[in-house]
């Protein structure tokens, strides 16, 4: 059914920006010689490797993909790690790869410009022993069909593509699939169709729900990056789907939407999940398929920055390889003493924690303490106040927020699934947008940041004052429209709220509700005299997640008033370590 209600409009050859040396159709098999380097601004390859180019693959439906295998010279089998996105696999050497290398500080001479966008480098890969599939999947570029975006569709694809390539004569019958952001969100729906031959699995930072991650975050049709992603990706001879179109005709939870998540019980390959607290478009999702796959055999890593200097990372690639040559080479390496979770705490100010070892996330020890909101002295406490009392903001006055803050007078560690649940009412309208964030303040006050990347240049601070969140973490953020406050029993759980998404309930005049905010995780410390501020507000608080997309404002107005207090008091639930 879901099938039937995919939207398309015409896709558009790969422009001149996107295009690299290896995007010219040139079937056939080479061998790129030791110091052989593609191009200048790129490492060379330190052994010699084939290059099995635009080779045909035929999916179950008849659809002809073409991949691009670079794989170790000599007769020895290997395994096979996969890279499937719809960013065409001649392309780690044009102008928008090499661009993106240079915004966020990263030197292009870390890499061969063998890779695909966002995947793993044949030329480390290779000289570990490992063949590397690029496929160009349905609709992109030279392959046929029509492309789809997140979807099982992809996952079923993935599947075919891996027992072919388990069959050919150079493989070892092992095949692994790793990469970031889109490489990662196609490894949950390829695992979910259990291919045989699918040893393990990579996903490093990945959405793992289109509707809630990606088009609709909080029931809010936030497009912008959706947008980018569909005009500025699935180039191609026919026809791309069309998520914008979808998202504007289906704006509830229906059968298309449940296409496009994975289904995470299916999910039982051994998984090596890499997530950031700061990845604003992935950070949810990664953690959502942390805690739902399956798997028996999974391990989560925390870091402190952002995908891509991480997952380029000398010793966080070494770190990797000992994950796949235990599961794809069969190596007795110790992998499996690895603790299940590593995590980190930021410190916003140079002391960032990274690695710290538990056995499951939130880690044991960690308690959620429910702080409650104070409307008279806008303070968080402890203790429920009882006084009810209603604090209030007009949309289109400055300021169109509430906040309230409590200072910590001992060393304070937040690690885990922070919540808000609140009391709330409009005033002058039926619904409301709401935007919540968590900041860390120093002692006097001051918000502290953090940027994510290496390039810290005036070009960066510009960029991020106000937007382009993942380059620049601000805190713990979550949003609601609360018109789609239904929860999710089934989904939901203490520390995490999942909305339905199934129903608008709109608010009728004085009608006060209670709604549950999910925020993203957090691992955060606070020193004695440091303080936390809980922000409410009518505006986008943090702005766009990527440079250069459009900004979701709310659909407000009137006055939003929130109430404290009482009976039943508004709270922000946050993940204490006691430990």
């Amino acid at each position: 059914m879901s099938e039937d209600l995919k939207m398309y409009i015409p896709s558009h050859p790969l422009p001149a920006p996107r295009r690299g040396v290896l995007t010219d159709f040139e079937p056939g098999t080479r061998t790129l010689n030791a110091g052989f380097q593609i191009a200048p601004q790129f490492c060379a390859l330190p052994v010699d490797v084939v290059l099995d180019k635009d080779v045909a693959v035929q999916l179950r439906d008849g659809v002809t993909i073409h991949v691009d295998v670079f794989r170790p010279a000599g007769a020895e089998q290997v395994p096979v790690i996969v890279a499937w996105s719809p960013y065409g696999k001649g392309q780690g050497t044009s102008l928008s790869v090499m661009g993106v290398f240079g915004l966020v500080g990263l030197d292009n001479g870390i890499v061969s410009g063998l890779a695909k966008f966002e995947g793993p480098d044949p030329a480390y890969w290779c000289a570990q022993g490992y063949a590397i599939c690029n496929p160009d999947i349905r609709g992109i570029v030279d392959s046929e069909g029509d492309s789809v975006l997140w979807d099982r569709q992809e996952g079923r694809d993935c599947y075919d593509l891996i027992e072919w390539l388990a069959e050919q004569d150079w493989c070892t019958g092992k095949v692994g699939m790793s990469g970031t952001s889109y490489l990662a969100v196609s490894q949950w729906f390829t695992a979910a169709e259990q291919p045989p031959h699918l040893a393990a699995i990579n996903p490093w930072e990945g959405v793992s729900d289109v509707y809630r991650d990606l088009v609709m975050r909080g029931g809010m049709p936030d497009t912008g990056f959706a947008r980018q992603l569909q005009e500025g990706s699935f180039f191609g001879n026919n026809q791309k789907e069309d998520i914008i179109g979808e998202a504007e005709r289906y704006p509830l939870m229906n059968p298309l939407w449940e296409n496009k998540i994975p289904d995470f019980d299916q999910i039982t390959v051994p998984a090596y999940i890499v997530a950031s607290y700061s990845n604003t478009l992935h950070t949810a999702g990664t953690f959502r398929a942390w805690r739902r796959i399956a798997s028996e055999q999974k391990w989560l890593r925390i870091h402190n920055s952002q995908e891509w200097p991480d997952y380029y990372d000398e010793a966080n690639r070494d770190d990797l390889r000992r994950f796949f040559d235990h599961y794809l080479r069969g190596e007795d390496n110790g992998w499996e003493a690895t603790p299940r979770v590593r995590y980190s705490i930021l410190d916003l100010a140079g002391g960032d924690r990274i690695n710290i070892p538990a056995d499951e996330f939130p880690p044991s020890g960690v308690s959620s303490t429910k702080y409650y909101l104070d409307g008279r002295s806008r303070s968080l406490t402890t203790d429920a106040p009882a006084e009810e009392l209603a604090v209030s903001y007009d949309v289109e006055s400055n300021p169109n927020a509430v906040s309230f803050i409590t200072r910590f007078d001992q060393e304070t560690v937040l690690v885990g699934y922070p919540k808000a649940h609140l009391r709330v009412e409009a005033r002058g309208s039926d619904d409301m947008d709401l935007f919540v964030l968590v900041q860390k303040l120093d002692a006097y006050g001051t918000p502290l940041q953090q940027f994510t990347v290496p390039n810290q240049s005036a070009r960066i601070h510009d960029l991020t004052d106000h937007g382009a969140t993942i380059l620049r973490y601000k805190g713990s953020d979550g949003r609601l429209r609360v018109s789609a406050r239904h929860l999710d029993e089934d989904l939901s759980t203490e520390q995490v709220p999942a909305h339905s998404f199934d129903r608008v309930e709109k608010l009728s005049d004085g009608q006060i509700v209670d709604i549950e905010i999910d925020l993203f995780p957090i691992g955060l410390a606070f020193h004695p005299g440091e303080q936390l501020r809980f922000v409410i507000s009518s505006r986008n608080l943090l702005g766009t997640l990527m440079p250069a997309i459009g900004e979701y404002t709310g659909a407000n107005t009137g006055v939003h008033v929130i109430h404290t207090g009482g009976e039943h008091p508004s709270y922000l639930q946050l993940p204490i370590d006691r430990a």
